[in-house]
């Protein structure tokens, strides 16, 4: 088994929901649980450009698992699951449905020993211009303004 790859399983619940007389049925992640015994077996891979991500996931009060399930309006179908709360965003920005649940404590320990194993993300600093960076230069053969 691959030290950035676990499989989990996703069963999703509907619930009726009343809102000014009309009945909705919202979605919610019933279970989820390790291997495939679930509806939906899903691969969460961790990659290395997203650890800076997964580190502010596991420092939060309550680490989430999200879960992309199909296009905002059509009856979900779960096909991806991520820890990093930016790819998530990404897939909002793109109009798909994402659900979010409770990170189980084994998949915590196991994102804790991949970070562990493969380093933290470096810190994204603010890079220095080049001095004239941005400013217009004049063409060659261009005298330059008195």
């Amino acid at each position: 088994m691959h030290d950035n790859l676990r499989t989990l399983s996703v069963t999703l619940a509907a619930e009726p929901k009343q809102m000014k007389g009309f009945t909705l049925t919202q979605w919610r992640i019933a279970q989820l649980t390790p291997g495939e015994q679930g509806d939906y077996p899903l691969g969460l891979q961790l990659t290395m450009t997203e650890r800076a991500a997964y580190r502010f996931n596991l420092s939060s009060t309550s680490p989430r698992l999200f879960v992309r399930a199909g296009f905002t309006g059509q009856a979900p179908r779960p096909d991806a699951i991520t820890a990093s709360q930016d790819v998530a965003a990404g897939w909002l920005d793109g109009e798909q449905q994402v659900f979010e649940s409770p990170m189980p404590v084994a998949i915590q320990v196991w994102l804790e020993s991949y970070l562990a194993r493969h380093g933290e993300a470096p810190v994204q600093g603010r890079k220095k211009k080049r001095k004239g960076a941005g400013r217009a230069q004049p063409t060659p053969g261009q005298e330059p303004p008195p």
